[in-house]
């Protein structure tokens, strides 16, 4: 099936509008896409009839003209025939956001919708989904526009079986500057599945990282998805829920999952070298690392900080995580202290982490970027920012950014997220520097480079 009309058509139908009621969910698809978004939409409602001076079509076979994608927002009894409209009219493709299927039960009505879009090989999303979200493209979700927190573009596709958790994740994702190349809720995945998805995301030129937020598999589908996911060319990141038969059961009544024995397959992930993202946190931390680099590491971490506490919490975190902080050789440990300024050099530490001390101003910092990125014992190198020294400047983010862009030894860094901070923080987000507002976050974007490296 061709997934492409899925994710850019120039047009869209959006069925089951009201005529009396503004919040119905169809109806606030609806605006949204005519308001906000660079696509002709048509609604569609079986009694006709106007909405906003626009004429209503009792039928997706009367909209004049081809349609590129359907958003269906009616009772789950009626989508059969609305999707055999569909297929009349040769609509490029759907997303069912109606619920009522198999999630309650109804697998017969799933079954047959399935059965009726594969024959006719119409792709659709869903059903009992938000459906998708492609920045300045489009966007399905029954939500108001007033309340949807929008990341910006970017190069991270998200998939997930939960709307909510989509969303969600959005939010983080706008606060955290990551970019969203699209974003897209299955439900309960009756026909486009994360396997097609994959498949399809791995030749999207505007796709550099992909997410799953996974509740279950059906019968040996976990298997072809790792494979697949093994063999992509770009890292991808798993968040599986169900890990307990509470949470398998919960899975079971949201989305109709079946969500499997969860030991197994955290281990078969391992074995193909995939990103598990053992919680929302570190999904966020995964996305955010991943969109910036391509690079992998085995796990020797440099440190850089101002506080010798917050290089000691680094430390605890790393080593609980298995990677590991070597000391480094005489001769980088010289290098690095040839570079600081004479007011720092007599009360540095050099060895790993290197603690330039409270009185580090941005020269410390620089020459101690310098030398660690041309030192072999380290991979990548940590950097524990606390911008509250007048020695510091907020162009510190753009002049370390600029070390990584001539040494090319990748770096983290930690920044607390305050407004006054913007412009450092800026200073590396702009230039593809991944900066977290923990050090625990800051240490999992390092982990993400050591569980993606190819096996």
């Amino acid at each position: 099936m061709d997934l492409t009309p899925l994710f850019h058509p120039k047009t869209i139908a959006v069925i089951g509008v009201s005529l009396s009621n503004d919040r119905h969910p169809a109806n606030v698809i609806y605006d949204k896409i005519n308001l906000r978004y660079p696509v002709k939409v048509f609604p569609v409602n079986p009694k006709g009839g106007q909405i906003h001076r626009h004429p209503v079509f009792k039928d997706i076979t009367d909209v004049p003209g081809p349609v590129d994608l359907a958003v269906i927002a009616a009772r789950s009894v009626h989508v059969p025939a609305i999707l055999k409209g569909c297929i009349e009219k040769k609509v490029g493709g759907a997303t069912i956001i109606s619920g009522g299927f198999a999630e309650v039960g109804r697998t017969d009505l799933q079954d047959k919708i399935t059965s009726l879009a594969r024959e006719a090989k119409l792709p659709f999303i869903g059903p009992n989904c938000l459906g998708i979200y492609a920045p300045d493209r489009f966007d399905t979700f029954f939500l108001p526009g007033q309340r949807l927190i929008r990341p910006e573009a970017g190069n991270v596709a998200v998939v997930s079986q939960s709307g909510g958790v989509l969303v969600d994740q959005m939010v983080k994702f706008k606060a955290q500057g990551i970019g969203l190349s699209i974003g897209v809720s299955i439900g309960n995945k009756a026909l486009i599945r994360e396997i097609d998805l994959l498949e399809y995301l791995a030749g999207d030129p505007a796709t550099g990282v992909i997410a799953f937020y996974v509740e279950g598999f059906g019968p040996g589908e976990g298997r072809t998805f790792v494979k697949a996911a093994h063999q992509c060319p770009k890292p991808v990141i798993v968040l599986k829920a169900g890990k307990t038969v509470a949470g398998s059961r919960a899975a079971s009544s949201h989305t109709a999952s079946l969500a499997g024995d969860y030991a197994v397959f955290s281990q078969v992930m391992a074995q193909h070298c995939i990103a598990e993202a053992k919680s929302e946190y570190e999904l966020l931390a995964f996305c955010e690392a991943l969109s910036c680099y391509q690079e992998t590491i085995d796990g020797r971490v440099g440190i850089i900080t101002a506080s010798g506490g917050h290089g000691v919490l680094a430390v605890d975190i790393l080593s609980d995580l298995g990677l590991t902080t070597p000391t480094l050789s005489k001769s980088a440990q010289k290098d690095i202290y040839d570079r600081l300024t004479p007011s720092v050099q007599p009360i540095a530490s050099v060895g790993n982490p290197v603690d330039l001390t409270g009185s580090a101003a941005d020269e410390d910092f620089i020459g101690a970027a310098i030398g660690m990125s041309r030192s072999p014992e380290v991979e990548s190198i940590l950097l524990l920012i606390l911008p509250y020294s007048p020695t510091l400047s907020p162009e510190l983010g753009a002049r370390l950014s600029q070390i990584y862009q001539e040494e090319k030894k990748p770096m983290v860094a930690y920044v607390p997220h305050e407004n006054k901070y913007k412009m450092l923080i800026e200073g590396f987000e702009l230039n593809n520097i991944p900066v977290s507002d923990s050090v625990e976050g800051a240490v999992l974007m390092t982990e993400s480079l050591r569980r993606c490296q190819p096996c």
